[in-house]
């Protein structure tokens, strides 16, 4: 008998991925084929082919015979696939962001320098950039907001890429979700400088194809992977002088940068890796003074001393720079106009003071002036003569006004967020410090100012001196700090004042100057019931404008009850000074009236005090008419 194959396996279900032999009758391929005759296949009859380009079989004993097997189980699977190789470069360019870089279409028509403006601090900043053996490779220029640091930073760039120098740049936008963290922040610096050298951008590649979760690692250590490692191994394996590479990095608004430890990290990074000595990089940020960058060029900072910092705002004058800016701009739109006498130099001067040094003002003024389909003349004196009315629908200022909500709004916020500033109002105590340094606080009857000393106002508070300090932390690129214990603060935007006075504009974040007088006096109050300091022995009641005075809340109550008042008559012992007190006499009604039913004691208790205080005043007034001067005091 002839040899059969023979198996007591039972079949195995059909896969989708198991190969089964065809109908009988029919070859692999659907096509009709001749009959098996005697049990035997006609296998050899089969072409023999190149193993090397050969089908894999789909028989397990193709052209096998005269054996025998014992009991088998077969599953056939298909080998697993190949990996294909990764484009690391692809994958680098899918992590970077476009819409930072200086000639992105998001960033079409930046702004930059005229011509003739900026020009000796352009020329500065380009020597310091194309100096390779300048030992500060670290440029930071620091600037008020809306003082041109962008426009600065644009110009620099094409004088940068005019040279060939220009290696990366990066803008960062706080309204731009792709560039407004540091996550873009070194693919796309690498991506920028792998650009500009085949070699270089080949080494790269290859440095993310071998790390694809590199992105999700520190920014030191991308950094160091994507750009440090890649240019040292072209150095010693390949030859290649760094020197000859495009060298300025520049990063432009560093503080739109989300998370002030993120600004820091990005900070860190830099000067680690960056700022090697054997690396040729000259890297330039700006940035408003915000507390991240102010805190790493001061004094004990860790750029303290390897950064060469230009203050935008303190030491370069930009008023004549802003003169020519309006002057070539009216004059432009003269011709559209065919009126060549709309403005006068008077009206440029008058532009050019309310900035206040600060270019974004006359820009946005030029922009809303230069509207097309309405008159510059008309609209250069509503900007001219602009009042808070409620009247006015003009918004000459919004642009400003956004700008200013954005950087209140997230000092708010952080200042808010601090546990033992909990109950503090931080828009209150800003008006308080802003009415006291611009105006002072006047008096309603006499019209008289108190601009009160920052040791004064702090303590009066409860707050302590270096509260200042603290509430302005993430306002520095608004106001400043002065030395003068009088004029302890600088607003740097004239127009920031008007957006702090004016309701229309400052909308949800402004604060009536009732509501800060009457905190003022209150804590005049508080301090004198609690404390005998001969300094604070000027009643603060008279302080409130108009008539509107501190409301006499459970606290202000609670310390009347225990002989507030009576203290109050005890500290302040100088009979000229009791006129102010007296004139609470008939504002007396006003005073109480939240109070005058749930707490009538109070009230007479304080009739009391001011009917005293009036009688003293006069009886004084009588005995220095008798001493000869007569009419220096006034009887009330």
């Amino acid at each position: 008998m002839p040899n059969k194959l023979t198996s007591n396996a039972r079949p195995e279900p059909r896969t989708p991925n198991q190969h089964s032999d065809p109908p009988s009758g029919r070859r692999r391929g659907g096509k009709k084929g001749k009959k098996a005759q005697d049990g035997q296949e006609s296998t050899s009859q089969r072409p023999l082919t190149n193993p090397d380009t050969a089908r894999p079989s789909q028989s397990l004993f193709e052209g096998a015979h005269h054996f025998r097997t014992g009991n088998v189980n077969v599953t056939l699977v298909n080998p697993p696939p190949i990996p294909k190789p990764v484009d690391g470069w692809k994958l680098l360019v899918k992590n970077i962001s476009p819409d930072a870089l200086h000639n992105s279409s998001a960033r079409y028509d930046a702004p930059k320098c005229d011509e003739d403006t900026r020009v000796e601090l352009t020329r500065e900043l380009m020597d310091r950039i194309e100096d390779l053996e300048n030992p500060q490779r670290l440029l930071c220029m620091t600037g008020a907001a809306g003082s041109g640091k962008s426009a600065l930073q644009q110009t620099i760039a094409e004088c940068c890429e005019g040279s060939g120098i220009l290696g990366s740049a990066y803008f960062f936008a706080n309204a731009d979700p792709t560039r407004n963290t540091i996550s873009t922040v070194v693919p796309t610096i690498a991506y920028q400088l792998g650009s500009h050298n085949p070699a270089l951008k080949q080494a790269v590649s290859a440095a993310v194809a071998q790390d694809t979760v590199i992105f999700k690692k520190s920014l030191r250590t991308q950094m160091d992977s994507l750009i440090v490692r890649p240019l040292r191994y072209l150095r010693e394996g390949a030859g290649l002088d760094l020197a000859t590479l495009p060298h300025a990095i520049l990063i432009d608004g560093l503080d739109e940068c989300r998370g002030e430890d993120r600004q820091e990290e990005l900070l860190i990074a830099i000067r680690e890796c960056l700022l090697a000595e054997d690396l040729p990089f000259c890297i330039f940020i700006a940035s408003r003074p915000e507390l991240a960058i102010r805190t790493a060029l001061a004094p004990g900072g860790h750029l303290h001393a390897v950064a060469y910092h230009v203050q935008l705002s303190e030491h370069h004058d930009a008023s004549g720079d802003m003169r020519r800016f309006l002057r070539r701009r009216f004059e432009r739109l003269s011709l559209r106009t065919g009126n060549p006498h709309w403005f006068t130099q008077e009206n440029i001067e008058t532009l050019v003071e309310a900035g206040s040094g600060q270019f974004i003002y006359v820009a946005t003024v030029y922009r809303w002036i230069s509207e097309p389909r309405a008159s510059p003349a008309e609209r250069l004196k509503i900007v001219l003569t602009w009042t808070p009315d409620a009247e006015q629908k003009a918004r000459p200022f919004e642009a400003l006004d956004q700008l200013y909500t954005n950087i209140l709004l997230n000092a708010k916020n952080v200042y808010g967020s601090v546990d033992t500033h909990s109950g503090r109002d931080f828009l209150l105590l800003l008006r308080i410090h802003h009415i006291n340094i611009v105006d002072g606080f006047s008096c309603s009857h006499s019209g008289d100012k108190f601009q009160f000393s920052k040791l004064y106002i702090t303590n009066l508070l409860g707050l302590g001196e270096e509260s200042v300090e603290i509430l302005i932390s993430d306002l520095h690129s608004l106001v400043s700090i002065e030395l003068n214990n009088r004029s302890y603060l600088r607003i740097l935007h004239k127009s920031f004042s008007d957006f702090l006075n004016t309701e229309s504009r400052a909308k949800d974040l402004y604060v009536p100057p009732s509501r800060a007088y009457s905190h003022v006096a209150k804590c005049h109050l508080l301090y004198i019931f609690r404390c005998r300091d001969p300094e604070y022995r000027y009643l603060p009641l008279f302080l409130a404008p108009q008539r509107v005075l501190v409301e006499i809340d459970d606290e202000l109550i609670d310390l009347s009850q225990k002989g507030g008042w009576a203290k109050i008559d005890s500290v302040n012992v100088d009979p000229a000074r009791k006129r102010y007190y007296a004139y609470l006499l008939a504002q007396l009604d006003v005073l109480t009236e939240g109070v005058r039913k749930r707490n009538p004691e109070i009230v007479e208790d304080m009739r009391t005090h001011f009917e005293k205080w009036k009688r003293e005043y006069n009886d004084f007034c009588d005995e220095q008419e008798k001493c000869g001067a007569k009419g220096q005091y006034l009887r009330l």
